[in-house]
């Protein structure tokens, strides 16, 4: 399929606008997954209601074309129990676009640069309006399981929920 270039021009202005919005706070930031907070109801760190032992949080990481970081970050988290996890890439050439299929389905969302948060927005903003979008900034430097975007993975979406990294039995 050849790019549409008239659907370029539309997302670059997005893009721009989007770009000037600041970062909104993670809501309940002193909360963690599973823990309680003095008068409220268990909630997690994304300001979701706490997983039940059964549940398990339903997390899309994105990048641009699904290749190296979002698949690095679905390997990374894919057995920790308290997850679910799946990716995807903002590029209609990505080796899986993302969807409004894989939105819906998300509860918390991480993106690994500011651009393609602003590219999911201007695309799917209805569908996102609730939900929480972590910008990772993780530049587009990395191979697949590259050892310093592990790292790099496990330390900053483990802080943004809460969580170990470590997954191995």
């Amino acid at each position: 399929m050849p790019p549409d270039p008239q659907r370029d021009k539309n997302w670059k202005l997005l893009y721009r606008q989007a770009v000037q919005r600041a970062r909104a706070p993670i809501p309940n930031q002193a909360a963690i997954i599973g823990e309680l907070l003095p008068g409220q109801p268990q909630r997690d760190r994304l300001g979701q209601p706490a997983l039940q032992p059964e549940q398990r949080l339903q997390v899309l990481f994105i990048c641009s074309r699904n290749q190296w970081r979002s698949p690095t970050a679905e390997k990374v988290w894919r057995n920790h129990p308290q997850l679910s996890v799946r990716s995807a890439g903002t590029s209609p050439n990505a080796r899986h676009p993302v969807s409004e299929r894989d939105l819906q389905w998300a509860q918390a969302i991480f993106v690994m640069e500011e651009k393609h948060k602003s590219r999911l927005l201007a695309e799917f903003g209805s569908v996102l309006a609730h939900k929480p979008i972590h910008v990772l900034d993780i530049p587009d430097e990395y191979q697949y399981m590259d050892p310093d975007l592990v790292a790099e993975l496990e330390r900053s979406v483990g802080a943004i929920l809460g969580i170990d990294g470590d997954t191995t039995p």
